[in-house]
This record gives C-alpha cells, structure tokens and sequence, in this order.
C-alpha cells in the first residue's frame, strides 16, 4: 500500500494560498492635515522571525560595507504544524468520480474521501514604530471573524474545489522597549492561524 507514489503538492499550495492573503499591505505616513507623505508595501517572505531578529541585531552599524540594514515593518510566516481533525472526517467509503475521454474511450478515475488535516500558520509582523505595526494589525483583523474562507483545488486531476476556511486563533503583541540607545528596538506582532485543508 505504502510506496504508491502520488504528489498533489496540497501543502505547497496552502503555503502559497497563505501567503497570497497577505502580499498586499501598505502603511502610510500621513500628516496632521490628512496629506499622505509617503506610501510603502509591507514586504511579506516564507520563514521564521527569529532569522529577521538575529539579523537585526547581529551587527547593527553594517561595518563591512556589503550588506543593507533590514528595513522594517516586515512580514514573515511560517508552518507550526499538522494535526488530523477528527471532527471533519467523511464516509472513508464515499468516492469522487471523474470521466474522461481519451481516443474515443470514457476513462473513468475516482478518489475516496480525502483526509481531514488542519495545517497551523504563524504570521509574525515585525516593525520599528509602533503605529506602522497597528497600521498592519488592522488591515488583517476585519476579514478573520474568526475565519476567512478561500476556495481550493484539492487535486489538479479531478474537478473538485472546497471551501477552505482560515481561522485566527491568536493575536500577541512584544515591545522590546529595554536595552541600550544603541539597539534597534522591534515592535512583533504574532498571529496564530489555522488552515482546514484535506489530504
């Protein structure tokens, strides 16, 4: 049984899915009189915060002439973890057909119910000052009440698509406001998600 090869590439998708709600945030930095001065995307990337954290405080002045400072607010997420969800688990006997015509001849392929998985995301928003953080928080906050649904191809091959519903479990938010005036100061925000997707 183990050893039939088949690649969906269902998590990849979901990380592309994820990643896709978020691309496209700006913060503004607008005067006293409403006149918008300036207007920046928030740069989003696939991986933990604390690459960016330790970037950030590795080497602060960038003596070595070589590198840029990272520039801050920025978006990072990554994938927490799997977990099977009972709750949703279908008939393991129910099967998804699909006709095809191949040289005048219907072929017909099917796939039994797929396997229920949640797929946990964390979003890390990292900024400098803390009205660009809030900017972002509430740009995100209104579409998750608490789920945001997203419709998904399970499986190229077949013509299923599901409603895929993305849940926000958790905001946290960190100032590291001490150390020294030499340090960089990082304002994170961490939100917590689940994906509901099938396998």
């Amino acid at each position: 049984m183990f050893g039939t090869h088949f690649y969906h590439e269902t998590i990849k998708r979901s990380v592309s899915i994820f990643g896709t709600l978020f691309n496209n945030i700006y913060i503004k930095k607008i005067k006293s009189d409403g006149t918008v001065l300036a207007q920046q995307i928030v740069p989003i990337s696939y991986g933990p915060k604390q690459k960016w954290l330790e970037r950030l405080s590795e080497e602060a002045d960038l003596s070595d002439g070589n590198r840029s400072a990272i520039s801050l607010p920025r978006m990072a997420f990554e994938i927490a973890g799997f977990e099977y969800d009972a709750t949703r688990q279908q008939n393991k006997l129910i099967r998804s057909q699909k006709s095809t015509l191949e040289s005048g001849d219907v072929k017909r392929s099917f796939q039994y119910a797929p396997a229920p998985y949640t797929i946990n995301f964390t979003l890390s928003i990292l900024a400098k000052q803390a009205n660009d953080g809030l900017q972002i928080i509430e740009q995100i906050l209104p579409y998750f009440q608490p789920e945001y649904n997203v419709t998904m191809k399970m499986v190229d091959s077949m013509s299923e698509v599901r409603d895929v519903p993305i849940t926000l479990n958790s905001v946290a938010m960190e100032d590291t406001y001490e150390g020294g005036f030499d340090e960089r100061r990082v304002i994170e925000h961490t939100l917590e998600f689940s994906m509901k997707i099938y396998f």
